[in-house]
């Protein structure tokens, strides 16, 4: 039994270390399944939203989920001690701001709409992989996030007019989440998947502690609805939220570490375009589970997102058949 718990450390060690290769279709595999755990997990942001606020919900994330990672570290399945820590704190307070844009708008609107705002993100990370590092997009590329953008627009619809400056907060969230996507490649090449992972719920909790003592301080007026998870202090007790907080915890463990492997192994304009995947898992568990429907409309902007996703994986598995530049790059 000791043996095939050393076989099992060492493999699932293998994957969680850090590594310089390139290897796409493990990257795709991992950014899937990645996906397939969020979507059904971030569904239920939204009923934590009605018993406590966005801060605290990200401090218990900290509290929680930090246990976890140290306990696997120990177990000998990573180091959560980042070679540069000044890059790893940078990168992890993009994802962390991002992140909160994210789940502070799930509180008003549907997942389907909150992740189509999300995912303008390829389209920052093509943007910022152009013109900031300096490598060549191919056409294809191009075409898909067109096309995925199209869909994003088509998910919105005209109902995304009537949530006014809500609707900012899931494309705010895209850009700096897309920041923290090429900082990963960039900067934070050979670290840990612990490290990374620690490193977003450490900025996380810190963010909500700020944001927890600013609303302390000021007492502003809590309101109803959605605006309550942004305007809450500290809960207690809060007794309906734990079986949701605990879910979150243990599946964003498993989803971002499945997600920074993904980005670990593959170029940042590749492995973006597969999380438009949760795109597909997260409408699918929300209307499954929490009874949101999803439209027509929003059903033919997804399969316009799916279709980008396609034509990317298509191109990337032909990619090293093609010609490169003089500099390397394949100019597909």
């Amino acid at each position: 039994m000791l043996r095939r718990y050393g076989e099992w450390r060492n493999q699932w060690k293998d994957q969680m270390t850090p590594t310089a290769s390139h290897r796409p279709t493990s990257a795709a595999l991992n950014m899937v399944g990645a996906m397939a755990v969020i979507g059904a997990i971030d569904i239920y942001v939204a009923v934590i939203a009605q018993t406590i606020s966005l801060w605290q919900f990200l401090i218990m994330r900290l509290l929680l989920a930090a246990p976890i990672v140290l306990a696997l570290s120990a177990m000998g399945f990573g180091t959560v001690r980042p070679r540069r820590v000044g890059a790893v704190t940078f990168r992890s307070t993009l994802i962390a701001t991002g992140m909160f844009c994210y789940f502070g708008a799930l509180a008003f609107m549907p997942i389907a709409m909150a992740l189509a705002g999300l995912f303008t993100s390829p389209i920052f990370v093509l943007l910022l992989t152009a013109f900031v590092l300096r490598q060549r997009i191919g056409p294809w590329r191009i075409i898909a996030v067109a096309v995925g953008f199209l869909g994003i627009l088509v998910v919105l619809g005209p109902s995304g007019g009537s949530l006014g400056w809500v609707i900012v907060l899931p494309v705010l969230g895209g850009m700096l989440y897309a920041s923290g996507v090429v900082a990963t490649r960039a900067l934070c090449e050979g670290e840990s998947t612990l490290t990374l992972l620690l490193g977003i719920f450490v900025a996380q909790g810190a963010l909500g502690t700020v944001a927890l003592v600013a609303i302390t301080a000021l007492q502003p007026e809590v309101g109803a609805g959605g605006i309550a998870f942004l305007t809450r202090g500290w809960v207690w007790p809060m007794d309906e939220a734990w079986p949701y907080l605990l879910l979150q915890v243990f599946g964003s463990v498993l989803g971002v570490s499945l997600l920074n492997r993904a980005y670990q192994l593959g170029e940042a304009s590749h492995v973006a375009v597969f999380e438009y995947s949760v795109m597909i898992f997260g409408p699918f568990f929300g209307w499954w589970l929490l009874g949101q429907p999803v439209t027509w409309m929003q059903g033919a902007g997804i399969a316009l997102i799916v279709l980008a996703g396609v034509i990317i994986a298509v191109r990337s598995k032909d990619a090293g058949q093609r010609p490169t530049d003089p500099e390397g790059r394949s100019t597909t």
